[in-house]
């Protein structure tokens, strides 16, 4: 079971069982899955989330430089959230900017998500469930967590800390609600963060 990390000499420890791991290493490649290739949404967001969770990742076809780029518009409003336009008030220069740097940025993703799972340790963990980071390799999963948190949020439209609260109410009203899961997913994605970044930056995590 997850426990907070903490710094112990020039690494960061903390406790993670094998079905938490494998739930983690799956939002990972999915995620990097979804930097790759244009994804078309289905236009149902919450088929979308579902799809997301239950879907199995080829990691070949992942591969962001065998994946067609475009700077086409529309584009999947989650992956908008992970590749923002760098122009806003501008389309015309962003859609230049995206055609010069997008594919470089999915590249530098990608690789991230890579160190991330590395760190993970998928297929090798301990009895003790104990998981030791390097400082390189917690940073990159704190950077992978943080993208895949954005997608979550995008999927399940928490856009303000009322649709948060929204959600957590209906969660809250009807537990076998059909965004239960995947909120508590994001909640346990949200602390896991927030331990890793307090020990990577030396706050103690009170709880």
């Amino acid at each position: 079971m997850a426990k907070p990390f903490k710094k112990h000499g020039d690494r960061y420890v903390g406790h993670l069982d094998g079905t938490e791991r494998a739930v983690l290493a799956r939002l990972i490649k999915q995620t990097r899955a979804l930097l790759a290739p244009e994804v078309v949404p289905s236009g149902d967001p919450w088929e979308d989330l579902d799809a997301l969770l239950d879907r199995a990742v080829d990691d070949a076809a992942a591969d962001p430089a065998e994946a067609p780029r475009t700077a086409d518009e529309p584009r999947d409003p989650a992956l908008a959230r992970l590749l923002p336009d760098a122009h806003r008030g501008d389309p015309k220069v962003a859609a230049e900017f995206r055609q010069m740097a997008e594919q470089d940025l999915r590249q530098h993703k990608y690789a991230t998500f890579t160190r991330a799972l590395e760190a993970l340790q998928i297929d090798d963990v301990p009895d003790d469930e104990r998981i030791e980071l390097t400082r390189a390799q917690a940073e990159a999963l704190v950077v992978a967590l943080t993208d895949v948190r954005l997608l979550l949020a995008e999927r399940l439209g928490l856009h303000t800390d009322e649709d948060v609260g929204d959600v957590e109410r209906a969660v809250r009203a009807d537990p076998s609600h059909r965004l239960a899961y995947p909120l508590g997913v994001y909640d346990y994605l949200t602390w896991l963060q927030d331990a890793l970044l307090g020990a990577l930056s030396g706050r103690r995590f009170l709880f």
